[in-house]
């Protein structure tokens, strides 16, 4: 009886979790990240981004985002809806990362910094009716990092996070 009812329970638990739509891909940006997207229903996801910091910003890094979406908040959906499906989203999370050596504006070189704060992250997306999706994002964060070894505020953070993505459905 307890092994049938373990074998119910697990049965229900995946089914749940087969349920809820996912994403995987590419926000390509100047900081370009490898993306992962669990829905929760239809109204929330949970948005994971692991970040590559391009030479672009004077630097080579890597970090990560981590955000927590509403799709359509406000009742708001985008009204031009034909074969595929338009929503946009916004979230809150968490950001951090490590650049591992970057050039000042005078042109010196400087060690590793760090940062670390709170993430934002709002977009458009574009479901096409075949499992693709293109988006738009906007992901900045705002918090503390070091700067020519100095703590102080994050700049780079409210800028570097606007990005094209380009996910597949499962």
């Amino acid at each position: 009886m307890k092994k049938y009812l373990l074998i119910a329970v697990l049965a229900v638990a995946s089914l749940a979790a087969y349920a809820q739509p996912r994403a995987v891909g590419v926000n390509l940006g100047p900081w370009s990240s490898f993306s992962y997207q669990h829905g929760f229903g239809t109204a929330n996801m949970l948005d994971v981004a692991a970040n590559v910091i391009l030479p672009i910003n004077s630097g080579v890094g890597v970090g990560g985002h981590v955000t927590y979406d509403w799709i359509d908040p406000f009742n708001a959906p985008v009204p031009w809806n034909e074969k595929g499906e338009w929503h946009w989203y916004m979230g809150v999370g968490g950001s951090g990362g490590f650049i591992f050596g970057y050039t000042d504006k005078e042109g010196t070189a400087h060690g590793g910094s760090w940062y670390a704060g709170v993430a934002g992250h709002i977009g458009i997306e574009y479901d096409f009716w075949f499992p693709f999706q293109l988006s738009l994002d906007w992901r900045p964060s705002i918090g503390v990092g070091t700067n020519t070894g100095n703590l102080g505020f994050n700049i780079p953070g409210l800028w570097g996070g606007l990005q094209l993505g380009v996910r597949y459905k499962f």
